[in-house]
C-alpha cells in the first residue's frame, strides 16, 4: 500500500497529527521562555521583507525539527517550509504533482508570538496531487488543536467534530454578510500607495462593516470583523464556525494548505478573494494553492429555500460585490 492509499494516508494522517503535537509542544516550550524575558524581543526577531515580516530562531528550530522528521520517515515525500523557502532566490510555485508534498508554516502569527499575543500556532499540510488533504493545526497556548483528513472529518482536540454547532449546521443568513462575522487581515504589505492593496483592503473592510444601504449600496453590516494575525487560524475558526467568512489577499501556500484541509473536510467552500467581471452568473472556481488570493465560507445547512451548498455560493457574490480586486503575483501561479 503506497503513503497515500487508505490504508497509507491513515498511516501519514496520525504522523502528522503527532507531529503537529510534537512541534506545538516546542511552541510552547519557547513561548515559556519568552515570559519574563523583558526587553529581549528585538534581540531575537530578524527582519525578512518588512518591519511586519520577522522570522525568530524558534520559527527555524521549528521547521527544521519538522522537515527532519518527515526525511525519516517518507524519504519520497517532498517538503516546502516557509523559513527555507524565504532563504530561496525563487518565488516560483514550488509544488507539483510529481511527489506528495509537505507543506509547513512552522510558526504561522510570528508577530503574535513574541508580543504573547495567543494566536500563534505550527501548520502542516500534506498536499496530494495539487489539494490539500491533510491538515494539522496545533495553537498550543490555546490548547486548540485542528486536525483533517479527506474523508475523515475534520476535528477540534481530535474528539469534537467540526462544525462545532450541528444537528442541524446552520444556514448562512439570509441578509449575508449582515449577521456574519468576517475575518480579514491587515496583511505585510503596508506601502500607503494609493490603489495599492492596503488601501484596497481598507475599503473593502469599511464596506463590510457599514450600514445597509451604506457606501453607496455596498455596506454590509457584518455583526463583527476580526483580525487574528494568523491566515492558518482564520481558516480553523472558519471551519468551526466561529467565523462564517474570511477574505484575503497576499498569503503563501503554507500560509493556507492545512486551513483548507480542515476547512473543505469539515464542509466549507474556499474560492478565489478576486471578483469576476460578471458577479451573477460567474462560476465559483475551485480553491487553486498558489494564487495567493483566498475567500473561505464557514460549512453551511439548508435553509427551506435552498441547499447548503447554494447558501454558502451565494454568501461569496454578495462578498465579491462588495470587495476590491487585490494585486498580489507571483512567479508561476
Amino acid at each position: 500500500m503506497t503513503a497515500t492509499g487508505s490504508d497509507g494516508l491513515d498511516e501519514v494522517y496520525a504522523f502528522a497529527v503527532q507531529l503537529g503535537k510534537d512541534a506545538g509542544n516546542m511552541l510552547m516550550d519557547a513561548a515559556r521562555e519568552r515570559i519574563g524575558d523583558a526587553g529581549q524581543s528585538e534581540q531575537f526577531t530578524e527582519e525578512k521583507d518588512s518591519a511586519v515580516d520577522i522570522v525568530t530562531k524558534t520559527d527555524e528550530d521549528v521547521e527544521a525539527f519538522i522537515k527532519s522528521s518527515i526525511a525519516a520517515k517518507y524519504p519520497e515525500h517532498k517538503f516546502l517550509g516557509e523559513e527555507t523557502y524565504s532563504k530561496g532566490s525563487s518565488r516560483d510555485y514550488l509544488i507539483t504533482d510529481a511527489a506528495p508534498t509537505w507543506c509547513v508554516d512552522p510558526l504561522d502569527g510570528t508577530v503574535n508570538f513574541t508580543h504573547l499575543f495567543p494566536m500563534f500556532c505550527v501548520s502542516i499540510g500534506f498536499i496530494v496531487g495539487g489539494e490539500a488533504i491533510i491538515g494539522v493545526i496545533n495553537a498550543p497556548f490555546l490548547n486548540q488543536l485542528f486536525s483533517a483528513c479527506r474523508g475523515r472529518g475534520a476535528w477540534l482536540n481530535e474528539s469534537l467534530p467540526l462544525p462545532l454547532v450541528r444537528n442541524p449546521v446552520p444556514a448562512l443568513p439570509q441578509q449575508a454578510p449582515s449577521g456574519c462575522v468576517f475575518s480579514c487581515e491587515w496583511g505585510k504589505d503596508r506601502r500607503d500607495t494609493p490603489d495599492g492593496n492596503m488601501h484596497r483592503k481598507v475599503e473593502s473592510f469599511v464596506n463590510m462593516a457599514a450600514e445597509p444601504g451604506g457606501r453607496g449600496g455596498k455596506g454590509g453590516m457584518v455583526h463583527g470583523v476580526r483580525s487574528l494575525g494568523s491566515a492558518t487560524l482564520d481558516l480553523a475558526y472558519t471551519a468551526m464556525g466561529a467565523f462564517d467568512i474570511w477574505w484575503e489577499g497576499g498569503c503563501w501556500e503554507w500560509d493556507v494548505a492545512a486551513g483548507i484541509a480542515i476547512v473543505q473536510e469539515a464542509g466549507g467552500l474556499v474560492t478565489t478573494a478576486n471578483p469576476p467581471q460578471d458577479l451573477d452568473t460567474a462560476d465559483i472556481p475551485e480553491v487553486r494553492l498558489g494564487s495567493r488570493l483566498y475567500l473561505a465560507v464557514r460549512p453551511a445547512g439548508p435553509s427551506p429555500t435552498e441547499s447548503g451548498r447554494q447558501g454558502q455560493e451565494r454568501v461569496v457574490r454578495q462578498v465579491w460585490s462588495r470587495v476590491r480586486p487585490l494585486e498580489y503575483a507571483r512567479p508561476g501561479a
